[in-house]
């Protein structure tokens, strides 16, 4: 599960940049920028039959301003740790000291990633976790 969140924040980032850059030039992604795109791709990225998703290829650095994903998983679980799902307001309600997350149930930590994941993305521009629905300026 944590490496196809990585996988899909780095296919996402580099679909993104390379996006932004075609469709900055003009409204309408042309063939050759396609099949650019697609090279870049596949130079950087192959496919592991055993976890049947794209990971970056041995010696490959991820693009220029994406996060590791230690960084990105690390800011989730602080987020988790300050902060408790309360299901009666569905809402996520901030804690006065951080809790032990090694206290928790495995159950209770997979049920409070699935809601953070359900409600929150992790936006590539600003580098922050931000509510989905909600576009980065």
């Amino acid at each position: 599960m944590k490496t196809k969140f990585a996988v899909a924040l780095l296919l996402a980032s580099i679909l993104a940049t390379a996006a932004n850059g075609a469709l900055a030039a003009s409204n309408q992604v042309t063939r050759e920028q396609v099949q650019m795109d697609r090279d870049v791709f596949l130079a950087t990225m192959r496919w592991d039959e055993t976890m049947s998703l794209w990971v970056l290829k041995s010696g490959m650095e991820p693009p220029k301003g994406v996060l590791p994903r230690s960084e990105v998983i690390a800011m989730r679980d602080m987020f988790l740790r300050t902060h408790r799902y309360d299901e009666a307001s569905s809402s996520w309600v901030s804690m006065e000291k951080p809790r032990d997350m090694m206290t928790m149930t495995r159950e209770q930590i997979e049920k409070e990633t699935a809601m953070f994941l359900k409600m929150y993305r992790f936006d590539e521009a600003t580098s922050a976790w931000v509510a989905k629905g909600v576009l980065a300026h």
